[in-house]
């Protein structure tokens, strides 16, 4: 029997906020933090766009690159998220978050390859500005656990957009530059609203 790839994030992520009565001497996790974590990059369009389209574009990418590109956007997604909580404040945060629904939007549509060298610090300083935008949003919850919860949503969202990718591109191999190119869209409506 196959197993699905993507069932395992989900089954993870359900179970996680289905645990709460299981858990002993510990506030709720709406309080802890989370559950509102786990929930932030699903509930903004802007979060979940980039994080399928880190996962979509790094399916698109050979060799090494299609797992560097989610686990460099992952690092730096954590280290933007530890400078707001440290509270620096990297500028024009929303229009660093549009610009990069936009810019992975439009290397999806065209179907972008890129050198190591090159889509790694992109996506690296995409992914500092969702990171600061989770960190200053944060609220009065735990650090720790809100941290937790925001990467693994965001793993699980790569992790769908690279899956879904890979069983698509033979298939229907214009559905990703149909996406590719809503999402682009989508980042410079986000840009000038």
């Amino acid at each position: 029997m196959k197993s699905n790839p993507v069932l395992l994030p989900a089954l993870a992520i359900s179970s996680s906020l289905l645990a709460n009565p299981a858990l002993a001497h510990t506030s709720h996790l709406m309080e802890s933090g989370l559950v509102s974590g786990l929930l932030h990059p699903l509930t903004g369009v802007d979060h979940l766009l980039a994080m399928l389209a880190v996962g979509i574009w790094a399916a698109m990418q050979k060799d090494k690159a299609t797992s560097l590109i989610p686990a460099t956007f992952t690092l730096m997604l954590l280290a933007g998220f530890m400078l707001a909580v440290s509270g620096f404040a990297l500028p024009v945060v929303e229009g660093g978050i549009a610009v990069s629904v936009m810019v992975l939007g439009l290397f999806i549509a065209t179907t972008q390859q890129m050198k190591l060298a090159a889509a790694l610090p992109i996506v690296g300083g995409f992914a500092l500005f969702h990171g600061a935008a989770h960190g200053a949003e944060m609220g009065l919850v735990s650090t720790f656990a809100f941290a937790t919860g925001f990467i693994a949503s965001s793993l699980a969202l790569q992790f769908a957009g690279k899956t879904g990718m890979t069983k698509i591109q033979n298939r229907l191999p214009l559905l990703h530059q149909a996406f590719g190119a809503l999402t682009a869209t989508l980042g410079a409506l986000f840009l000038i609203a």
